[in-house]
């Protein structure tokens, strides 16, 4: 045997071994970052969608707009945004983007680029469940709510004044136990919940009646002074029954209000501002038609 001819066999196969790892290197490293490439187009994609649910069911066209300005401003690609009926009419947006996700070591080899594509699904739906809602019941026979054909009436062009004090049944004031308490709650707690909103889920239901006049409290006063300008939830109801704590009120959907100004004074008062469309954290309903009246008040989230 030649030991010459054994060298040079040695190096051809040394060099092909060089090639193939460099290959395997390249394409791992490639693939990484096509993956990575991938992520960002589905993270773009998902939140595509939940920006252009907050628009629906009430206006397609603007949900679409909405979709393709995220996907414009996150990394653009070649999207496809439609409207489509899941539940209810119009209740869904469906997002497609694809982009090109370059190579790098693997140009080498003749593979420029490869297209990494997503698509995500986000539905706006009323809720059967709500969180962060405020204490104060709202009848759903205030006028802008069910006045007119055309209501409920929204918005800072329909301004309203709610009432608080008693509400028809002897002992209740508009105050809510939202936390399925029976009897009075405490002033600081009541604030707590103008301020931040109960903090877990509420479902549709009976509630008790909050027995006690607590308007004129410094702390209820203060929660709602610093409410002013922003937009409550509150529980909307069509029944009242019973006298003091066995009060109950019958609570059937979620409204957003938008406060502007309160008067308060011992056991009456009255909140000003306007109903509002809001996009809530909530759990959604399952039902077309929610089983409640559709006052705007909604959750998004993703669907397959």
């Amino acid at each position: 045997m030649n030991p010459r001819s054994d060298r040079g066999q040695a190096t051809i196969l040394m060099l092909v071994f060089l090639v193939v790892l460099l290959g395997m290197a390249a394409l791992t490293l490639d693939i990484g970052s096509w993956y990575r490439a991938d992520r960002a187009t589905q993270s773009a994609a998902d939140a595509a969608a939940l920006a252009g649910a907050q628009s629906l069911p009430t206006d397609p066209g603007n949900a679409n707009t909405l979709a393709l300005q995220y996907l414009t401003k996150n990394g653009g690609g070649t999207p496809t945004v439609n409207v489509q009926s899941g539940v209810a009419t119009n209740d869904t947006i469906k997002v497609n983007v694809s982009r090109p996700a370059q190579g790098f070591f693997t140009k080498l080899f003749g593979v420029n680029s490869v297209t990494v594509g997503s698509h995500a699904s986000a539905r706006a739906s009323l809720m059967d469940d709500a969180k962060y809602v405020a204490p104060i019941g709202v009848n759903i026979l205030n006028p802008k709510l069910k006045g007119t054909p055309t209501c409920p009436c929204m918005g800072s062009t329909q301004p309203t004044t709610l009432p608080l004090g008693k509400t028809g049944a002897p002992g209740s004031f508009d105050l809510i136990n939202i936390d399925n308490s029976h009897g009075g709650t405490g002033q600081s707690i009541l604030a707590d919940w103008i301020l931040r909103g109960y903090q877990g889920y509420l479902a549709l239901g009976q509630y008790f009646s909050d027995a006690g006049a607590k308007w004129n409290a410094s702390e209820v006063q203060s929660a709602l002074t610093s409410r002013i300008g922003t937009v409550l939830l509150f529980p909307v109801y069509d029944k009242l029954v019973g006298t003091g704590s066995n009060a109950q009120y019958h609570v059937i959907a979620w409204v957003g209000f938008h406060l502007t100004s309160f008067t308060a004074s011992g056991s009456s008062g009255s909140i000003t501002g306007w109903f509002t469309s809001v996009t809530w954290d909530g759990i959604p309903s399952t039902r077309s038609d929610g089983g409640q009246p559709d006052l705007g008040a909604r959750t998004v989230y993703l669907v397959d």
